[in-house]
């Protein structure tokens, strides 16, 4: 088995999602008692998010950048960003060890069911920029998103909730209005493409099939882990 290396922290909610995920899938794969052999390197959120807000992308790369050198020196062959805002820094982690991207795995799992039109949901930074709906398009997908009002409520629920581990019946609500919308826009499917948002809705909250990039990432290092 391959050691996979895991960039964690953004938020501490979805990395545990991470290491379960990618546990369970191993055991799944090999049964008995086998765990996977994974090593985390978990970063303060709250040294992150100001980067984020002023834009300095180039401080937060660094920041990524050196947790990826951690990983590489405790044995880790691969590494994953957990979030997906954080593919906007990309180049900077792939640069140091062999990158598993969440918009490529996330975009095999659409294609394989057929979906080439989705809604997409995550923080304004990957609803927004082209770093992600980008990389989807490469493989022939194209994006919808909510409004600006909807995209604002959104990012909201993350920051403001999700990220602190809150879960309301309030903000489920407002993520459910949100997909109705996004459904009457000839979307087939729609990604959370934020790695909380599945902490707080699930396929009962909508009338089209939903991928949780997280599950689909941590799923798909564990198969790479298991690869020959």
């Amino acid at each position: 088995m391959k050691t996979i290396g895991l960039i964690g922290g953004m938020s501490w909610e979805s990395t545990v999602v991470y290491y379960q995920e990618i546990n369970r899938r191993i055991t799944q794969r090999l049964g008995g008692v086998h765990s996977a052999r994974i090593v985390v390197d978990s970063i303060d959120f709250a040294e992150l998010v100001p980067l984020q807000e002023r834009g300095d992308w180039a401080a937060a790369g660094e920041l990524l950048a050196d947790s990826a050198r951690r990983l590489k020196a405790a044995g880790a062959g691969i590494v994953l960003i957990g979030a997906n805002t954080m593919h906007k820094v990309a180049a900077n982690v792939e640069a140091v060890l062999p990158l598993l991207h969440i918009a490529d795995a996330t975009a095999a799992q659409l294609l394989a069911g057929g979906h080439n039109k989705v809604g997409l949901f995550g923080t304004r930074y990957t609803m927004e920029q082209d770093f992600y709906t980008g990389r989807l398009a490469e493989h022939g997908i194209a994006t919808r998103v909510p409004d600006s009002n909807g995209r604002d409520r959104i990012h909201r629920v993350i920051y403001d909730e999700l990220c602190k581990g809150i879960f309301t019946e309030a903000s489920r609500a407002v993520y459910r209005d949100e997909m109705a919308r996004l459904a009457t826009r000839g979307v087939s499917a729609i990604v959370l493409g934020c790695t909380e948002i599945g902490l707080l809705v699930s396929g009962d909250d909508c009338a089209l099939p939903l991928f949780d990039t997280a599950l689909i990432h941590a799923h798909a290092a564990a198969d790479w882990a298991l690869a020959p």
